[in-house]
Order: structure tokens, then sequence, then C-alpha cells
């Protein structure tokens, strides 16, 4: 169905999810909830995410995404106009205010549109639950490493404190570690990074320019889309199934696409917690040699824990054979502690030359201290894991007996590792969902975040990170969002799909 001057209902309403994207958990604060949203759009404003001159959503589109009245919009954009911050004139909707403003960015994410997952990182936990980061307090051995560390401080201390590369000794040890792993690795093919983000964005830099094409999977992690995005890259998605990426489906993006670089997580996928199978890593080898398209692979949650019975496969660049150009990151964020920003890439040693160029440029190399750390708990990895892994299986246990009983018509399929659980809503747009819980002091990403597509708008995720208590109250939450949005819900178009 048309809109005013031809604009087509799936325009208007990309409109509306980007100002739903931005303006985050708008229901968190204090006063009306027509005031609230107020408060939050004029936020973006003035920190210039929403520019002068740019169209906002038409009130009835996004009462529709944000599942409130239509009256709660007018009532915000009239307190909008009152403060001289929206104009509206017939027929070309309501726009930004062109008037000089002060660009203060007090805290966050300004100019850009960054997803609620980065924006929940810069503006903190708050009371809300969010579902935003799967993350958990240090392990019990990195205060051991830590207290460790006193024997050789004045060794140390003697150090330049400059490793562009990274600090020998970690270098060492991430080689080693990836040996075991069935993937004969030498220092030299190392560089040490500060977390995998970092290694995320300095391959971006080193392969993407704007309008070149990036195979990723789908779903993705709405964090490492970013940065593709940033760099002005294309997005082809490939679909999962419980093998990992469809890697038929990956040599006809391949050819079909003529991509630079393609993006996976073999172990474990973000969100899904898929595990690519050995077969499928051996393939995706082949592919990456047979159409000259480098592989960047992340594993930051390969060390979290398994689900699955059996052996981990070796990483995919254990079977790069004929010029295949496999890029192979690690982190300890995710199985030791987030506060530990230390992660590496593993690649040809050409390539890694190449990357380090890059990291010079970004901060002349990670702090010595914290990869002195990570050496020592590098080789006590799979202990760390082992421990955590017991606790993780007994909250996932516990979650998924209470979606069971309070949420029965909600649907998963047990993940083999990771973190989280990847949830069907039946009939149900996540992203309208997810405002109602909001409400009900849930923040949750839905699969639209994950995949622009729309194949997984019906898609939650839902870590299972959270002490029992706090995984008991968020079904509680959940349960009386998805009972409000089932009884007062919006009753036009609830279940269509979001384009």
């Amino acid at each position: 169905m048309g809109g005013v001057g031809g604009e087509r209902e799936g325009d208007r309403l990309v409109e509306a999810n980007g100002l739903v994207e931005l303006i985050g958990d708008w229901t968190t604060a204090a006063g009306p909830l027509y005031r609230k949203l107020a408060g939050a759009v004029a936020a973006s404003i003035e920190l210039g995410d929403l520019p002068a001159g740019e169209r906002l959503p038409s009130e009835r589109d996004l009462a529709r995404l944000l599942t409130v009245s239509r009256a709660t919009v007018v009532a915000a954009y009239d307190e909008l106009r009152g403060r001289g911050l929206v104009d509206s004139v017939r027929g070309s909707g309501t726009r930004v205010s062109a008037r000089r403003r002060v660009n203060g960015a007090e805290g966050r994410v300004a100019g850009g549109r960054a997803t609620s997952i980065s924006q929940r990182l810069v503006d903190g936990p708050g009371t809300t639950i969010s579902l935003a980061m799967a993350i958990e307090p240090a392990a019990p051995e990195v205060a051991e490493a830590y207290r460790s560390l006193d024997g050789d401080l004045a060794e140390l201390m003697a150090d330049v404190g400059y490793h562009p590369r990274g600090y020998p000794p970690l270098r060492r040890e991430v080689a080693t570690h990836y040996t075991a792993a069935g993937a004969v690795t030498e220092p030299d093919q190392v560089l040490v990074t500060t977390g995998a983000q970092q290694a995320i964005g300095l391959v971006a830099q080193m392969y993407l320019r704007p309008g070149c094409t990036v195979v990723v999977e789908s779903p993705s992690w709405p964090g490492c889309l970013d940065v593709f995005r940033e760099a002005g890259a294309r997005l082809v998605g490939v679909p999962l199934d419980e093998e990992g990426v469809r890697t038929d489906l990956l040599a006809a993006a391949f050819a079909d696409e003529a991509p630079v670089l393609a993006y996976l997580m073999p172990t474990y996928h973000n969100p899904t917690g898929t595990l690519l199978s050995a077969g499928r890593r051996r393939r995706v080898a082949e592919l990456a040699a047979r159409y000259n398209v480098p592989v960047l692979e992340d594993n930051a949650h390969s060390g979290f824990h398994s689900l699955a019975s059996g052996a981990t496969p070796p990483p995919i660049g254990a079977y790069a054979r004929g010029g295949a150009e496999v890029l192979t990151i690690g982190s300890m964020a995710k199985s030791v502690w987030g506060g530990l920003r230390i992660g590496w890439v593993r690649g040809p040693v050409p390539i890694v030359d190449r990357l380090t160029r890059y990291k010079v440029r970004a901060d002349l190399g990670s702090p010595v201290l914290d990869q002195a750390l990570s050496a020592r708990l590098l080789p006590r990895l799979a202990e760390i894991t082992a421990a955590r892994g017991t606790v993780l299986r007994a909250r996932l246990e516990h979650l998924q007996a209470l979606l069971a009983e309070r949420l029965p018509s909600w649907r998963w399929r047990s993940p083999d590792g990771g973190s989280a659980l990847w949830v069907e809503l039946p009939d149900t747009n996540a992203r309208i969902f997810a405002q109602v819980a909001l409400r009900h002091g849930v923040e949750a990403v839905p699969g639209s975040a994950t995949d622009p597509s729309g194949a997984h708008d019906n898609h939650l995720r839902l870590p299972f990170t959270f002490p029992v208590e706090t995984i008991t109250e968020l079904v509680d939450r959940l349960t009386r969002a998805w009972h409000d949005l089932r009884r007062h819900g919006p009753a036009e178009n609830l279940t269509r799909p979001v384009v």
C-alpha cells in the first residue's frame, strides 16, 4: 500500500525502525510516557544523531513499533515542537529543526547510528536487565595469575613497553595454543590486539573500501556488522543450519557477489550457538582458495564452553591450502574476563605483517602487563572453561525449564556452545515485543538487529550468563511483557515483518 507521494509503507517503517534503534531504552526515564519519548528523541537531536532536516516517522508508524497509543506519540511530537526541536509542515511531515545547536555528546555515541548493543556499553547497565551483552565476572584464575606477576615485575618494568606485534611470550603461547588445536602455528603468524573487536577493525581497514562486498552469516552479530558498514561495505548474508553456515550457498555467494572478505563465526556462532562441523570448515577453506576470497573466522567464543559432546574441530585456518587466505581471531574476554582486553589474529606471515602496520597506527601496541597476564592464563584456558561450563550448563537448564513452563509457545534449539539461546517468537515481530519488554525492565536484542534481510525478525537472543536468581527474574519480566503484548499489543499488523 503506497503512502503520501508514492512512498511505500516499507520505506516509512525503515525510518521508524531507525528512530527506535536510536532512542534505545527510552521507557526507563522518569515521567509520563509521552515525556519519556520526547526526552529520548530530544537527546538524539541535540547530539546530532538526528541531523537538521531529517524527517521523523509518522505518529502512526512510530506508535506501532513502540506499541504505544498514537496519542502518546502526538503528545511527544507536540513537546518537541514546543521546545523548538522539530517543525511540522503539511505534506512534509515532522522534521528536525534547522536551528543551530550545540552537540554536547555527553556520554552517548554521536555522529553515527550505533546499535543498542554498542550504546549499552556507553550508557551502563542501570536497573534494566540488559540482554545486549553476555558477560560474567573474572574467572578466579585471573587473580592467581595477577599475583604471580609479582616475581617478574622487575623484568617487566625494565621492558621498553612497545611491542607492536605483541609481547613475545604471549605470541609464543598463542602459537602453542593453536598448534595444540590442530593448526600448526609459529609466533610470527600471530598479531596481538586490544580485544577481538580491534582485530576485526584492523582487518576491515586493510581489506574494505566503500562499495565493496562482505559475505556474512545470516544472522550475525550487530557489533561486527557495524564495523563493516562503517567502512562502506555492502553486506550479503548466507543462512545457517544445524552444522553452521551453508557452504553450498556460501559458494554461490562467492561466485556471484565477488566479495573482498567473508566473515564467519565457526566456534560458537553468535547468536545461534552453532558449531561449524569439521567437514564444512574444510569446505570453507577450499572455497576461499578457489574463489580467492579472504576468510576472517572469529572464534572469540571458542573458549567459552561446549555444550555438545565430542571435541571441537580445529579452526578453519588449519585446513587452509593452495593459497587460501584465512585469518583466525581469538580473545581472552569471553572465556576469561571482559576486562582483559587482549585478543589476537593468526594468519599467513605476509598478511600479519601488513596488519601490524595498521596496528601501529592504531595504538603502537597493546598494554604489556595485560599481555603478560594473558600469557599466564592461556595455558589454563581448558581448565578455566571447564569450570565455567559446569556453571553455565546449570544456568542454561534453569532458563530452558522456566521458558518451557512459563512461555511454552516459544521455540529454540539448545545451542552447541556459546552463551545464549536463539529463540523464535510465534507470529510476532521481536522488535515490537522488545518495546513492550523495555517497559517491563528488559532490554532485548531482536533478530532484526542481527539480520537486516527480515528473515529473523521473529527471533530474540537470550543470554544465560546471569546468576540463577537473575534468570528467574528475567523470565518473570518476559512473561509479563508477553502476556501484556498478547492482550493489549497492536491489533493492526502485529505479525507483519518490518521490511
